[in-house]
């Protein structure tokens, strides 16, 4: 039986919250659940309506938790499967829904499963749960095919007994064989125990990579380009049709509960395909990666908002809109360059930013985004206004990108630096006793603590604290209607429900705004004579 609250998805705000960088409770420079726990109070004063939490299982962490060894247990380093729990239930009674990480598309190299696939030998039904094949060439010492990991280097290792296993991304996540109906019932099994101990959803890690084509046909590529969206159709390992049965199976599962439990696809595809995956019996949203890798433009921008919404009504599904996560440059160091989008995977170094620059078009980008129709993701810190720390010191480096590229690419470990949250110095009140964070965090952080921005009321905490409150209250903002309005060459305007508009000044002069309505908020004043400066948006409500 459902709820009227089985909808809250299509228009929640939803915190990400990468587990080891957010608060240390324990003092052992590692994020852990007893601080997320400390930290709920500020999450509910900030106005979320969920938190999705990265993996926090056990792990050998040689992919920051995307290696999982035991999908039913908590990482001892973060805390206990009790905490766990209780946790789930704090935040059910400060009105936080909480969503998880689930990675289905590989294990770790440390799980039961693979280590009982190496002991079993080629053949074996332990080795079917995963892709082993014989090597090519004299002796099965090349490949079985050219593709290229994630994170550079080939996709395939070779075992002790001369076969070869696929990894998609690091050696150490062997992909997963979902031909086998064990790798499905196991999988299904891992839903209920989460949603039996209350857990409102799942993100999906790598939602369109798990079904592979058998036959392993070569790729043709020169070089790693397995994140890239574009490409061949009827591609070997991204985006297979076989895909969905299995989200349909999900899906099933999911609204078998009373109060029911929702998906969240992380899914890079070619456009036109994204919808497929909202499908009304398959996953329940998408993250918008074309949204977030957009360029600030305003022609740009409109582009993808149209396409994304246009898409997802196909199915009747709703569009999300994201800024930032732990994979990607954070907008604000993005913002402050000449490019404003993401041009490369795994970073685009070397690019000089202007902090207040970027720092103002984040502003005007959040208030953009919060205004669109659907749901929305916030990256922790970006509320704070946190940019991209460029400058770790490779000693300090943990992301397998570095190593695995020879030391070209410096990986993610930039957007990951632990959050600030009370002080002068580091760590900052991250962690509880003043030891050294996992990764050093900048000195002039003090400036971009929590403590900080509650005490600003010009803040961008403040301004992300007003436009999520205003997303509750205003009923333009509570409907899925949305359409444009005539604007100026480089501006966006448009209307919600109930006469709510939002504007956003991308041009390079101030522009007037309509002189029937009163500004609700803005993300930066507006100038002497009351035109809407450059890299601005604002809220306004028509007068009735």
């Amino acid at each position: 039986m459902s709820k009227p609250n089985d909808s809250w998805w299509r228009s929640a705000v939803i915190y990400q919250v990468y587990i080891r960088s957010f608060a240390d409770e324990n003092g052992d420079g590692i994020g852990d659940i007893a601080g997320l726990r400390s930290r709920l109070q500020y999450l509910a004063y900030l106005g979320v309506d969920a938190i999705w939490i990265n993996p926090w299982y056990p792990s050998p962490l040689a992919d920051g938790g995307y290696d999982v060894s035991d999908y039913r247990n908590i990482h001892p380093a973060h805390g206990t499967l009790d905490e766990a729990k209780a946790l789930i239930t704090e935040a059910h009674e400060l009105g936080l829904r909480v969503i998880l990480d689930i990675v289905p598309n590989h294990t770790s190299d440390q799980h039961v499963w693979f280590q009982e696939a190496l002991a079993a030998g080629p053949g074996s039904p332990e080795r079917d749960r995963y892709i082993f094949r014989e090597g090519r060439g004299e002796d099965g010492a090349l490949p079985p095919n050219d593709w290229h990991a994630a994170f550079g280097g080939p996709t395939w290792t070779r075992t002790d007994d001369g076969q070869w296993y696929l990894h998609l991304f690091a050696p150490e996540q062997p992909d997963l064989n979902w031909d086998n109906p064990e790798v499905h019932a196991e999988f299904e099994s891992i839903l209920r125990f989460w949603f039996d101990l209350g857990v409102d959803g799942f993100r999906v890690d790598v939602a369109h990579g798990m079904v592979k084509d058998p036959a392993l046909p070569d790729l043709g590529l020169s070089e790693f380009s397995v994140l890239a969206r574009e490409g061949q159709e009827n591609h070997p390992h991204w985006d297979r049709d076989g895909i969905h049965d299995i989200f349909r199976a999900w899906r099933a599962i999911a609204d078998g509960y009373p109060d029911r439990r929702v998906f969240v696809a992380e899914a890079h595809v070619r456009p036109g395909r994204l919808a497929d995956y909202l499908r009304p019996d398959e996953l329940h949203t998408a993250f918008n990666f074309d949204f977030l890798k957009c360029a600030l433009e305003a022609d740009k921008l409109r582009e993808v908002i149209d396409r994304t919404i246009t898409d997802l009504a196909t199915v009747g599904a709703p569009a999300t809109w994201v800024l930032s996560n732990h994979d990607e440059t954070r907008h604000v160091t993005r913002y402050g360059r000449a490019y404003t989008g993401v041009t490369t995977p795994m970073r685009d170094q070397g690019h000089p930013s202007d902090r207040a620059l970027g720092t103002r078009r984040a502003r005007a980008a959040a208030l953009l985004m919060l205004a669109l129709p659907g749901g929305a993701y916030i990256y922790q810190g970006e509320e704070l206004g946190l940019y991209e720390v460029e400058d770790l010191p490779e000693s300090a480096l943990q992301d397998p990108t570095w190593e695995r590229s020879g030391h070209t690419l410096r990986g993610r470990d930039g957007c990951r630096v632990p959050l600030p949250w009370t002080g002068d110095t580091p760590p900052f009140g991250f962690s509880a006793n003043g030891t050294t964070p996992w990764l050093p965090q900048p000195e002039d952080w003090r400036s971009y603590t929590a403590e900080a921005g509650q005490a600003d009321p010009t803040s961008i905490l403040q301004l992300y604290r007003s436009a999520l409150r205003l997303r509750r209250t205003n009923p333009g903002l509570g409907t899925e209607e949305f359409h444009w309005l005539d604007s100026s060459d480089g501006t966006l305007l448009f209307e919600r429900g109930n006469g709510l508009l939002c504007a956003i000044n991308l041009s390079g002069h101030p522009i007037p705004l309509p002189d029937t309505c009163d500004a609700l908020l803005a993300s930066r004043p507006l100038d002497k004579d009351g035109l809407l400066p450059p890299d601005t948006t604002i809220w306004l409500q028509r007068r009735h």
